[in-house]
């Protein structure tokens, strides 16, 4: 789905901005990192978090990273997860990308299956549900 380039940019230093929808399906945004692996975008924070809350209720969540005129988005089912060795496997891949997190003993994981990608020319590959965009 990704291409090498994808992989590159998704390896350096960009925050992101998570969307998912309150209970007035509003969108609400919040700057978070990300870390991609195998079809899967991960985000740790608190238990309780507003974007928790709002991804566990409805399922659902995109996230989009953007660094001058490259950038891609991801969209798709979304879950918490509290077990301890998801939590511990997403904050490895975390500290490798950003720094090792504070330690949070209310920590969680949210995992968003990647469904449909958008992205900047060369990010993604052009077949089945994968959508570019200039």
């Amino acid at each position: 789905m990704l291409t090498d380039t994808a992989r590159e940019f998704l390896s350096e230093y960009h925050l992101a901005t998570l969307s998912t929808l309150d209970r007035q399906r509003r969108i609400h945004s919040v700057p978070v990192g990300i870390t991609y692996l195998d079809g899967v975008v991960r985000i740790i924070g608190g238990s309780g978090s507003q974007k928790f809350v709002n991804a566990e209720r409805s399922g659902r969540a995109s996230v989009n990273t953007v660094d001058g005129g490259r950038w891609i988005s991801f969209e798709g089912p979304a879950s918490i997860s509290t077990d301890p060795e998801s939590v511990a496997f997403a904050v490895a891949l975390y500290a490798a990308r950003y720094r090792q997190p504070r330690p949070n003993p209310q920590r969680v994981v949210l995992e968003l299956t990647v469904e449909r990608v958008l992205g900047s020319v060369g990010m993604r590959t052009g077949d089945g549900d994968v959508r570019a965009t200039r």
